[in-house]
């Protein structure tokens, strides 16, 4: 799909993009780390989901940067935001709000995904719970920052805290929570 379509028209055509990316991965991981429950892979497709959303988000003005962007058009339309506005990296309260409401659906399925993870498959996908986890991270981050990829640095997650995520979560599997690291309630 990235050799062949630089724009997404509508919000339904970047979830297949998001699957087929990202969800398909996950699909593929949980088949790798082993899982009881035929939920954990409602539970990979909405963790998929929710990571390739942030990472577009993170990643707008590279993409933009290389003629593509992943922001659904008819969004864009209906924030007043213009392919040139991107393109160019041009931050307005209208850029804000369309991103704020991409990360709502971002929040959505990290929000299902959280729901979804049978409690008996939540030790053997603390992989994918440690990506999640930074994963909303970046996302918190991103919304502390109101969006603006623009500037010169990406919006990143640092590598001490990156070790402070991961090492929570490993205390989360030794001490066998059921409560993930992302998409607090």
């Amino acid at each position: 799909m990235d050799l062949e379509i630089k724009r997404y028209g509508h919000l339904e055509q970047l979830e297949s993009y998001c699957y087929r990316v990202a969800s398909v991965v996950g699909l593929l991981s949980i088949e790798i780390f082993g899982y009881q429950n035929p939920a954990c892979r409602d539970y990979a497709i909405y963790l998929g989901k929710a990571l390739q959303l942030t990472n577009i988000l993170r990643d707008v003005r590279t993409d933009a940067g290389r003629g593509r962007i992943y922001l659904p058009l008819d969004e864009l339309k209906k924030f007043n935001v213009t392919e040139t506005e991107i393109l160019n990296s041009q931050y307005t309260k209208n850029y804000h709000a369309l991103a704020a409401s991409m990360a709502g659906r971002a929040k959505h399925f990290y929000q299902l995904a959280r729901k979804t993870l049978p409690a008996e498959d939540r030790r053997s996908m603390v992989a994918a719970e440690l990506m999640g986890s930074v994963y909303w991270q970046l996302l918190k981050k991103l919304e502390a920052n109101r969006f603006n990829v623009f500037g010169e640095k990406p919006v990143r997650i640092h590598k001490a805290h990156k070790l402070v995520l991961i090492l929570r979560s490993w205390l989360r599997f030794v001490c066998n929570s059921q409560t993930p690291n992302y998409s607090a309630p």
